[in-house]
């Protein structure tokens, strides 16, 4: 992993922000170089910056690198798992820019490409610059335009005024020699037919009810391809100069819920048995919990977050199926005061995202990756001050959307059958490359660590996405939990029979961010970031889910809450507003319930309208309308 920092401008701007370079150099502390290029011709100078982590290959590869040849630089900052059908085993910085000095064209090697990347490539005997990021947008790259000057970086200096995420739908190419600066897009696929960019969504409906067992093939089929993806992110991870071989290399982040459970177990059957996986949970404090139980020590009440309880359930389970591993669940409870202290870090890596459930979220991926904790190895009782040696970290994310585990796909399903799933699923899937990962890769980055993304994988990814719907969730079964019941399936085929029942929760991590819900208690949750949500957890409230679920599961969910959100007014300071959603006023659910009516007659105009026109009777102790804290 890398950063990248790459600027055209006038030969007389040749000052590198201070505080930008710290920034990437936290992202790669292994090495720092830069390069620059001058086209005297049109007055431009060219800067590239790359910083490196050294995760592939056997020692560190100095970036950026250059074609002696040509004068051809790249900085690319990603994993390669593989061009084309050739696995790449070194480095595959490398291997990337060898192929490009061989002469390959740009635009077809990267279509070849998988893994996730961002890249800056500067064609020098073309006079181009080519940059992106891979087409499900699983690193950052932000770009700030202009018509005589263009910076390209993994993160936004300070003050980061004009910076925007480059999109993840193809890449571009900017004309150094040109007399404007102008970027041109060329898409990773010319076939719209394919979803991300990766293949065609099976739209096939039974037409009788076909029964989801652990004798079904997509059952196997799912082992195969998840281990496969799974040994390209944990195989061949190096130690970095100094570390200990006792040090863990690989990290979960991890709920002890299904998704990262299952990755868990699966990386115990990987790895060889000496070395230690880290499964890292964090909890935050929660005001409403504390005012709940005055008689507990606050040191105490982190172990009463739901994701907490779930993860030394799982943990247990997994000592149980694995004993031979190392396993060391480190528990990072994060105090408000702690938080406070670094939230205006957390705001600046998390730019240009500005919401503030981003930042709700973005705290909860920060301080995982931090992984400063307390640690408890195995079946010891005794537990330590720890901060994890892992500098790659599993995320479970994806799981939810390519096997229909978030509860607006139970709602299509009732509400229109297979034809409404299958639809709400095709969404989901082509949606990924515009879901905020680029944030998640700016927040974690900071820890010089990697998150990988191992349902992410495109070969598993097209697997799903060609994979009839009948094969991945149940719907149709009626039994309990029919969301994903295709992983529950293998997560009981691994012997984990409690997490294949375990119900669809929150995790603190990146879901379903589009979505979100109203509880009736008092607590303001992020659906599919359900009970558990970040940092707030509440339950109860059912009514008032099921009202809002009707406004909208699939027809734009994320503009209702955004919408709901900025008529609320909020009595609280911004610490209480990051973690303490417990304190957020909401409206009854009569309220809730005459506005989704509106909105299934007319839509998110309608929701809106009903709910602007009945706040001033319904909630008396809102004072004025303002937007709900969008972090400037």
């Amino acid at each position: 992993m890398c950063g990248i920092l790459a600027s055209v401008s006038s030969p007389t701007d040749d000052s590198l922000p201070l505080d930008l370079l710290q920034r990437l150099q936290s992202r790669g502390p292994d090495h720092v170089g830069h390069v620059r290029r001058q086209l005297r011709e049109v007055g431009r100078l060219i800067r590239l910056t790359a910083t490196v982590l050294a995760l592939r290959g056997d020692g560190v590869t100095r970036q950026p690198l250059v074609d002696d040849a040509t004068g051809s630089v790249l900085c690319w900052n990603g994993e390669a798992w593989a061009i084309g059908s050739e696995a790449v085993r070194g480095n595959d910085a490398e291997a990337v820019m060898d192929r490009l000095a061989g002469g390959e064209d740009v635009v077809h090697l990267l279509r070849a490409v998988e893994g996730p990347f961002a890249f800056v490539y500067l064609d020098w005997p073309a006079a181009r610059l080519y940059y992106g990021r891979d087409r499900l947008g699983r690193r950052s790259l932000l770009v700030k335009p202009g018509d005589h000057g263009w910076q390209l970086a993994s993160i936004s200096p300070v003050p980061a005024d004009g910076w925007a995420e480059v999109d993840a739908d193809g890449l571009y190419v900017l004309s150094l020699d040109a007399p404007r600066l102008a970027s041109v897009r060329i898409p990773w696929t010319l076939d719209a037919t394919l979803i991300s960019g990766l293949g065609i969504f099976n739209s096939s409906c039974p037409v009788s009810y076909v029964e989801l067992t652990k004798q079904s093939s997509s059952v196997a089929q799912l082992r195969e391809k998840l281990e496969a993806s799974l040994r390209r992110r944990v195989l061949r991870v190096p130690l970095p100069l100094g570390a200990l071989q006792s040090d863990a290399i690989v990290g979960v982040l991890f709920s002890g819920g299904l998704d990262c459970t299952v990755l868990a177990r699966m990386v115990s059957d990987i790895l060889p048995d000496d070395q230690a996986v880290d499964l890292i949970n964090v909890a935050f404090e929660n005001p409403r919990i504390a005012a709940q139980n005055p008689c507990i020590a606050q040191a105490h009440l982190y172990e009463l977050c739901p994701d907490r309880i779930t993860a030394r359930r799982s943990f247990d389970e997994l000592l149980k199926l694995c004993p031979q591993r190392r396993w060391r669940l480190v528990t990072v409870d994060v105090s408000a005061s702690l938080a406070s202290s670094h939230r205006s870090q957390v705001v600046e890596l998390m730019y240009p995202h500005k919401t503030e459930m981003d930042l709700s979220i973005a705290f909860a991926l920060y301080f995982a990756a931090r992984g400063q904790g307390v640690c408890r190895e195995g079946r010891e009782m005794d537990s330590r001050e720890y901060t994890t040696t892992a500098r790659v970290l599993l995320s479970g994310l994806g799981a939810d959307e390519l096997f229909g585990g978030y509860v607006r796909h139970a709602t299509a399903f009732s509400r229109q059958g297979y034809t409404g799933l299958i639809e709400e699923l095709k969404l989901d899937v082509s949606r990924l490359g515009q879901r905020n990962l680029g944030r998640d890769d700016r927040v974690m980055a900071h820890w010089a660590r990697e998150v990988r993304f191992p349902y992410l994988d495109e070969a598993l990814v097209r697997w799903a996405i060609e994979t009839p719907v009948w094969d991945k969730c149940d719907f149709a079964g009626g039994g309990p939990e029919p969301g994903k019941r295709v992983l529950r399936l293998l997560a009981e085929e691994l012997g984990m029979v409690k997490v294949a029942v375990e119900k669809k929760r929150a995790i603190l991590r990146s879901r379903g961010i589009r979505d979100g819900l109203f509880q009736g208690n008092g607590a303001f949750a992020y659906e599919p970031l359900a009970l558990a949500a970040v940092p707030s957890v509440a339950s109860g409230g059912d009514e008032v889910k099921a009202s809002l679920s009707r406004s909208g599961y699939g027809m734009g969910a994320d503009k209702v809450v955004r919408n709901v959100r900025s008529i609320l007014t909020m009595n609280m300071t911004e610490e209480q507003s990051a973690f303490s959603h417990s304190q957020l006023a909401i409206p009854s659910r009569p309220y809730i319930e005459t506005a989704t009516e509106a909105a299934d007659r007319r839509g998110i105009r309608g929701f809106n309208a009903t709910l602007s026109q009945q706040r001033p009777r319904d909630w008396p102790g809102l004072r004025r309308r303002r937007e709900a804290h969008v972090l400037r």
